[in-house]
Parts: C-alpha cells; sequence; structure tokens
C-alpha cells in the first residue's frame, strides 16, 4: 500500500462516504475533500468536514499508519496544527495537538471496495517497463489524445523555465538566449552542456561584432571549447588560434577550465568538432536569427534557416591534422527537426507567453509537421501499442516517461486513473 493511492482514493471520494466513522465512532461527513496542492504542510487544504454534530475547516493529513505522524515528526512542526482529521489505512497509535486534544483518526481501508483495491493492484503489478505495459491497448482514443496533449505542453511549460532562467542571466536579451540553446542542442545529449558553458563564456554582444566573419565565429567556439589548448602542426589550427588570441585579448575573454568534449561513440558527423562549425556557420551574417526563427511558421522555413554546412576545411576533415574525403557536412533534416523540438518551438513558447500571447495551436501544428523521434522510449512504448504518429505525440510520451512512467506517478495520470476505474 503506498499513500499516493489514499491520496487518490480521498481526492476523488472512492470510498464509501456515507457511514463513515472515526476511530471513537463518531459519525464524518465530507462536505469537501480540501485541494490537493502537493506543497509542504498537510496534504490536503481548506477541506470541510462535519464530525459528531460539529462543522469543522481545516487541512486533511494521510498516512499508511497513524504512527507515521510521529515517525515524520508533525508533532514538532506548527503547520500541523490546523489538521481536522487524520486520513490512515491502519490506526495503530493515537495523535495528540500540541494543546493534548486527539486528532480525529478515520481508518480508510474499510471503506474502500474491493474492486478499487483490485484495480490498484492489478495496476501496480510487477513490470518489465511500465506498470501499464499490458493494459495500454485498453485506452481509448479520446483519453489518450486529451492527455498527450496535456503532457506536450506541461514538458513545454518545464523547458520554459530554462529559458526563463537563462533570459535573466542575459539581461532580457532573447538574441543571447537562442545562441545559449543553440548550442546546448547542437551539443546534443553527450556535449549540450559543455556547449552551453562554450556560449555562456562568450558575451552576445562580441557574437553581435563579430559574426560578419565565419573564421571569427569558429576561433571564439573552439577557443572556448579548448580544442585550441593543445599543439598541432595543422595550418588552419595555427590560424584559429591565433584569431582567438586576438579576439580574447581585443575583448579581455576570460578563460575558464573547460570540460573535454567527448568523440567517442558519436558517428562521425555528430562530432563536436562539426556540430561547431555548423554553429558558427548559422550564426556567421546573421543579426537577426531571433527574429527570422520567431517568424517562420512552417517547418520548411525552419528548415531553410538552419540548413548549414560545416565551414571549408571541415569538409575534409572530422579532426585536426586528420584529412578525409570530402563531404558537404551540412545541417540534415533529421538533425534540424532536434533543432526546432528542443530549441526553437521552447523558445517561441516561452517569448509568446511572455507577451501574453497565446500560441497552443500553433505549436502543435508545427511539430505534427515533424516525424516522431527515434529513441528507445518511443520505440518501447510502440512495442505495447502506443505508436507516436509525429513529434508532437512522441514529445508527449517522453513527458509521460520522465515525469510519470519513471516515478510510479500513475494515480497523477489520465491513463492510470482510467485503468483504475476500469
Amino acid at each position: 500500500m503506498k499513500e499516493d493511492f489514499l491520496h487518490y482514493v480521498w481526492r476523488f471520494r472512492k470510498f464509501d462516504h456515507l457511514d463513515l466513522q472515526t476511530s471513537s465512532n463518531e459519525s464524518v461527513s465530507v462536505i469537501h475533500p480540501g485541494e490537493y496542492l502537493q506543497l509542504a504542510g498537510p496534504d490536503f487544504f481548506n477541506a470541510q468536514l462535519v464530525i459528531g454534530t460539529q462543522k469543522w475547516a481545516g487541512n486533511i493529513e494521510i498516512h499508511i499508519k497513524s504512527s507515521d505522524w510521529y515517525l515524520h515528526q508533525h508533532e514538532k512542526d506548527p503547520a500541523y496544527e490546523n489538521v481536522i482529521l487524520h486520513v490512515v489505512w491502519e490506526h495503530d497509535a493515537e495523535i495528540f495537538r500540541s494543546d493534548n486534544t486527539t486528532i480525529p483518526v478515520l481508518e480508510i481501508k474499510r471503506y474502500i471496495s474491493k474492486e478499487t483495491l483490485s484495480n490498484y493492484k492489478s495496476l501496480m503489478s510487477p513490470k518489465s517497463w511500465i506498470y501499464c505495459e499490458r493494459q495500454l491497448t485498453s485506452i481509448d482514443f479520446f483519453t489518450l489524445g486529451n492527455w498527450l496533449e496535456r503532457l506536450f505542453f506541461e514538458r513545454l511549460e518545464n523547458k520554459s523555465h530554462t529559458i526563463i532562467s537563462l533570459l535573466q542571466q542575459k539581461e532580457n536579451d532573447w538574441e543571447a538566449v537562442l545562441f545559449c540553446l543553440m548550442a546546448k542542442n547542437f551539443g546534443l545529449n553527450t556535449n549540450g552542456e559543455a556547449f552551453l558553458k562554450i556560449a555562456l563564456r562568450i558575451p552576445f554582444s562580441i557574437i553581435r561584432k563579430e559574426n560578419f566573419e565565419s573564421l571569427n565565429m569558429e576561433a571564439l567556439l573552439f577557443g572556448q571549447s579548448g580544442l585550441l589548448d593543445v599543439e598541432k602542426e595543422d595550418q588552419y589550427f595555427k590560424q584559429l588560434r591565433k584569431q582567438f588570441d586576438y579576439l580574447s585579448y581585443k575583448y579581455q575573454l576570460e578563460k575558464a577550465a573547460v570540460e573535454p568534449l567527448q568523440f567517442f561513440k558519436h558517428r562521425p558527423d555528430n562530432f563536436p568538432t562539426i556540430r561547431l562549425s555548423q554553429l558558427a556557420s548559422l550564426y556567421s551574417g546573421k543579426q537577426n536569427l531571433f527574429s527570422e526563427i520567431i517568424n517562420g511558421d512552417a517547418a520548411g522555413k525552419l528548415y531553410e534557416i538552419l540548413k548549414v554546412p560545416a565551414s571549408s576545411y571541415w569538409q575534409t576533415h572530422y579532426q585536426f591534422d586528420r584529412e578525409s574525403p570530402k563531404k558537404a557536412k551540412s545541417v540534415s533534416v533529421a538533425f534540424a527537426d532536434l533543432i526546432i523540438i528542443n530549441t526553437i518551438l521552447p523558445i517561441r513558447f516561452a517569448f509568446a507567453k511572455s507577451l501574453g500571447k497565446e500560441i497552443s495551436e500553433d505549436s502543435m501544428d508545427l511539430l505534427k509537421q515533424i516525424p516522431a523521434e527515434k529513441n528507445a522510449v518511443i520505440e518501447k512504448f510502440s512495442k505495447f501499442g502506443i505508436k507516436a504518429n509525429n513529434a508532437f505525440e512522441s514529445q508527449a510520451l517522453l513527458q509521460l516517461k520522465s515525469a510519470y512512467c519513471n516515478h510510479g506517478k500513475c494515480l497523477d495520470c489520465a491513463i492510470g486513473n482510467l485503468l483504475l476505474k476500469s
């Protein structure tokens, strides 16, 4: 038995509430179960009850055992002084307020139906991946569609928090925030944090001044990445380092310790050298990339903006000092999809939100034009009966797995709720 099940039972009144009695045989009538805010303090706020003949307004605390009150040291916390009912699965100890009055206890297991308990045990049965994996195909289209839409916007909201934090660091400069997010996502999962640190170490005012020259852009990015902190015979390497030394002196750039960029397990086209060069190319000669991104409504327009090549040196190299067969190495459509999903859509959403504008439909429509992501999570959902048809659906499923399934929050999930009622 878990507390979240008891929270669910109390919140949605999934118990026989007609003949409730406390452990001291006083009748209980639930006028309002309270607000489930999931904040510090009692589990439900501002409940309204009638206990015996007395009407009460206050908070509800829920535990598996009554004695958990003392285990969690609630008797020392003033926030629990206003608890009017202690709802428990098993009553094993009397609980007292600081004035020595007894807190009424409701042992709720006597009022939960066998059917509800059976459904709960079935939902929380042993799993190979997620709890409801064997029952996913029974979920109706309407419930699933509404839940995926909510998950999608929940994911966007979460991403917007990072953007707002960056916006504060960058003094409300949306162009600077876009540069940081672009850098992070050009680095992918492996090098994303390192790329973000590179971007944060370069004031965007310098990017604005130097992006007319692609060599300067590459010198800044490669120099701050630590890739120029070695000795090599390669002439382009020497040119980049000379230019970076000049720019560092010109702008008094701080040289901070950097984490090594990862090449291992990457396909050559995803090497950090190639991605840094493409990022430099994306910003070379562009003064208003943010405006282009915000106003590029269709996916086709965004692909056009993002389809940039690595510089000429990297057409014949993946690493310094190692020549390779010539290849253009432009940003692929698949990589552009990742940038649209993880950078462009979140920043457009956050920007619209800052202006008080509603772009929900536009956001969904954009991602419905983009194929679903291919990864282990999406493949697993497909195996168990839920196939993502586009990026809108794959993003929602990723949110479902990371925010709900991974934490066993089945009772906060629309799918889990439906299965519990079945």
